[in-house]
């Protein structure tokens, strides 16, 4: 039995690492993307101002229309007041559109939390990633993620919803039953353990189409 644990926490540790190493992959590549874009910033401004000096209004145009859009997919789109949850969120809000799902948040978080930073990283990427992988499994136009954050007193409120393929799930021994096989899984044990650990609450509700998971995490 403790042989089985050992394993068990050896697989979650990897999980977990592997995780991380996502995460902080995903920030690095928007905040690459973000650096490279302000270095271009006075060439993009010598080019704008050369076709103004010409009087090429068609080109002026078309250069402003795709800088629109290479500053659009750096940007911040979500701020919340907290600097980790906005990398978090942002970069997954990213991904997700990538992907051609719609994102409806709305995020208030203090400054300062006591939940550390590894811990919120694992918990909201986790979720989103769970999120992301559901809805891929419908068509463009039934892809929905949303995603709430809040203080409720002296706890940090987390919730999430995602449009889903699947008819209403039921439990087994307390859990939802994962049918993505091997590998799968340890994501949301070690969220459960987060929130344990630090004497919060979690809930996870299935329904027709859509699934959805609370959390509160005190402060």
């Amino acid at each position: 039995m403790r042989l089985l644990e050992k394993m068990i926490d050896k697989r979650i540790a990897a999980y977990q690492n592997d995780l991380i190493a996502t995460h902080y992959a995903e920030v690095e590549n928007m905040y690459r993307q973000i650096r490279g874009w302000r270095h271009d910033y006075r060439n993009h401004i010598q080019v704008l101002d050369s076709y103004a000096k010409l009087g090429d209004i068609d080109s002026l145009r078309t250069y402003l229309k795709e800088l629109s859009i290479d500053l659009n997919s750096v940007d911040m789109v979500l701020k919340t007041g907290n600097k980790m949850t906005d990398v978090i969120l942002n970069s997954k809000i990213s991904l997700a559109k990538s992907r051609n799902i719609t994102v409806r948040a709305d995020a208030h978080v203090p400054m300062s939390l006591t939940t550390s930073e590894i811990d919120l990283c694992i918990i909201m990427g986790n979720l989103f990633d769970n999120a992301i992988e559901a809805c891929m499994l419908l068509p463009e136009e039934k892809r929905l993620i949303r995603i709430y954050m809040d203080m409720k007193n002296t706890q940090l409120y987390l919730s999430i919803t995602n449009t889903t393929a699947q008819k209403k799930q039921r439990k087994e021994n307390g859990r939802f039953r994962t049918n993505k096989g091997y590998g799968h899984g340890y994501g949301l044990v070690r969220v459960d353990t987060i929130v344990e650990r630090n004497q919060g609450y979690i809930s996870r509700n299935s329904e027709d189409g859509a699934f959805t998971t609370e959390l509160l995490l005190p402060q």
